[in-house]
């Protein structure tokens, strides 16, 4: 790939590196640096990710709630309140 940054300078020096875990099949690549050793520890930082990713436990399912009294008098009281300035706005025409 020579579009992007770098263009035709890109491929000088060919040291993109793809890495891919076998158990799993999960495979990971970088190809920003023009050191293979940046690249290598890059390509493993991410499949590090992904396989840490893929260990983690789904996110627990949002239990619904209902606002509490207080936040709902508070909610009442703010519109209240917004109502009153508008109506003093309008008797002011």
């Amino acid at each position: 790939m020579a579009s992007g940054p770098g263009g035709q300078h890109r491929n000088k020096a060919s040291t993109a590196v793809r890495l891919r875990h076998p158990p799993t099949g999960l495979a990971a690549a970088a190809t920003e640096r023009r050191s293979q050793l940046q690249n290598r520890l890059a390509a493993l930082a991410r499949l590090r990710a992904r396989l840490a990713q893929r260990a983690a436990p789904p996110p627990r399912p949002r239990r619904h709630t209902r606002p509490t009294a207080a936040s709902q008098r508070r909610r009442v009281e703010g519109k209240r309140r917004q109502g009153e300035k508008k109506r003093a706005r309008r008797d002011l025409d």
